[in-house]
């Protein structure tokens, strides 16, 4: 006769005489299960082990990658901005704190914010180890081997913020979208598409910018509020602000969403703000931050009597509508526009000849300019025209809030319409947008559609900075590389979903591929490229122009006609 088995217990008990059978140990009913989950739990621990192993190999993998990469790009070609750095460390390095913003011995005077001219002064103690030819302000254009080494890996090596903020948006969207192909992975995905940037690599590492880090603080500070870190992300982005100004674009997003989600500290069932929820500390220590942050940066300059002198050359107006580079934005269809009435009202005497202005916008001048038929745009015109089309992004933002998405949409379309209305915008400014937008690419199909217009007519206005023989085919490969893989590994990451382009938006991006075989092989062999010089520049512009503002149109119709799902229950 067999003994009555216990609930839960795994086998049968033998036989047992009943004298014995205290001594026989209770099988718990929970036994089994504690022993499932413990098992469970350590191959989860293993797994998530292995996992974060893993991922720290490849993240690795294609972070020094990229850095061997720009290592080999040090004897490229560098631009006018190499000698801007350079003068740069030489008036921090020679000259009192009270000289910094009145130096003119260069035509490139200083013109960041006073964090990054510390930083130049950081850079100029070590620089002198390397070549103190260089820290001699009146040594103009001056680029010994050693300055460029110095210089050159001084970018590379402060790019090590930017892979750092990189790993941070990495594992915000880490989960979002399972895998079993590492390769199909949205975080790795999302690592190439930032840590292979073809436009940060050719604006930093051939033509010679420092926007590497800047942009890693602009990453980090945005991971840091998708983390609810909202502290840190408002310190890190005021300081950015006081590294480099035109970051002021993207303020009015941060602006809000902090006042939304950390200052309102909660929502009514419906998703509607409940006004009661007003945290007066919380205001207190963003304006503390604000304000600690602006004193320690402009505090000597206003003890000094020297603030209006720094924001004049931080806004300098007197430079144009225009960059010497036309941006592909909406003013290069402006000038576009007034060039052509212009030649069809002098081919029809529609027009005086002695009345046109000699300063031609196409000639690649940085200066003030009159349009000859469309009404002359003045800087209070860009602001005002900035500040409408940022409205609508900030207005979603408050009354459609989606959390860290929202934010993220808002920042890009803040960053976009400042690039398509701004006084004095360079090309290189597309890049505010470009790397945001990567963090929604990954997440959903429809920013994946609009990422590739953007990435792909953005990164192609960016070729004109390259204009020397040697750099040609290096822009073109590093180009078709990452918009080959940009395009592959979107596809196959949303291949479940619709197409990402329709025909048309397919059809435009081809036509680069004639229109850059027209500018750099068959126009310099006719006879139009002296009378001409600026049509390629033009063509790129204008042709690049009507894709940024088709992305960015894309992008405001997305996030007007988008529902929100509210939860029930407040937060």
């Amino acid at each position: 006769m067999w003994c009555s088995v216990e609930p839960g217990a795994a086998l049968p008990t033998p036989p047992c005489p009943p004298e014995h059978r205290h001594y026989l140990p209770r099988a718990s009913p929970h036994a089994p299960l504690r022993r499932m989950r413990g098992g469970a739990g350590r191959a989860r621990n293993g797994g998530g082990s292995v996992m974060a192993a893993s991922g720290r190999s490849w993240f690795g993998a294609l972070a020094l990658g990229v850095s061997f990469l720009k290592c080999l790009l040090i004897p490229t070609y560098h631009s006018t901005d190499f000698e801007v750095h350079r003068n740069w460390l030489a008036i921090t390095h020679n000259l009192p704190l009270s000289q910094w913003y009145y130096e003119a011995t260069s035509e490139w005077t200083l013109d960041y914010p006073p964090f990054f001219a510390w930083f130049e002064y950081a850079l100029s103690h070590i620089a002198k180890y390397f070549d103190p030819e260089m820290l001699v302000i009146e040594n103009l254009n001056y680029s010994s081997h050693a300055t460029i080494f110095f210089q050159r890996f001084s970018v590379i090596f402060t790019d090590i913020l930017f892979i750092y903020a990189v790993r941070e948006c990495c594992q915000y969207v880490n989960g979002k979208r399972a895998a079993k192909d590492i390769l199909e992975k949205p975080t790795f995905i999302l690592a190439v598409l930032l840590l292979w940037n073809f436009g940060l690599l050719i604006v930093d590492h051939i033509h010679f910018q420092y926007n590497g880090f800047l942009f890693g603080l602009m990453l980090l500070s945005v991971a840091r509020l998708c983390q609810k870190r909202y502290l840190e992300g408002a310190l890190l982005f005021a300081i950015l602000l006081h590294f480099k100004h035109i970051y002021v674009y993207v303020a009015p997003a941060y602006g809000i969403y902090l006042l939304r989600s950390y200052c309102f500290t909660a929502n009514n069932a419906d998703g509607s703000l409940k006004w009661r929820s007003f945290s007066f500390l919380h205001v207190t220590l963003l304006a503390l931050i604000v304000c600690l942050v602006s004193a320690l940066s402009l505090g000597p300059f206003i003890v000094l009597g020297q603030l209006p002198q720094v924001i004049s050359r931080l806004f300098p107006f007197k430079r144009g509508l225009c960059h010497a580079y036309w941006a592909p934005n909406f003013w290069a269809l402006y000038n576009a526009v007034d060039k052509a009435l212009t030649v069809v009202g002098l081919k029809y005497n529609l027009l005086d000849p002695t009345k046109i202005p000699k300063a031609s916008m196409t000639g690649g001048l940085v200066q003030e300019f009159q349009h000859t038929v469309l009404p002359s745009v003045t800087p209070l015109a860009t602001l005002i025209c900035t500040f409408i089309s940022i409205l609508p992004s900030v207005f979603c933002l408050w009354f459609k809030p989606q959390g860290p998405r929202g934010f993220l949409r808002c920042l890009v379309l803040c960053a976009l319409s400042s690039f398509m209305f701004g006084w004095h915008v360079h090309e290189k400014a597309i890049l505010l947008a470009i790397l945001p937008l990567s963090l929604l690419s990954v997440q959903r199909a429809k920013d994946a559609g609009i990422y590739l217009i953007l990435t792909t007519t953005g990164h192609f206005s960016l070729f004109p900075l390259l204009f020397t023989a040697p750099e040609l085919p290096i822009k073109i490969l590093l180009m078709l590389l990452f918009t080959v893989y940009s395009f592959s590994s979107l596809k196959s990451l949303f291949r479940r979903e619709r197409p990402l382009l329709n025909w048309l938006e397919i059809i435009y991006l081809v036509q680069l591929v004639p229109l850059e075989i027209f500018c750099e092989i068959v126009f310099p062999l006719t006879s139009w490229k002296l009378q001409f010089p600026f049509v390629p520049l033009l063509l790129t512009s204008v042709y690049c122009a009507l894709g940024v503002t088709y992305a960015w149109l894309k992008l405001y119709v997305c996030v007007l006609t988008e529902h929100v799902f509210v939860r029930q229950k407040a937060e």
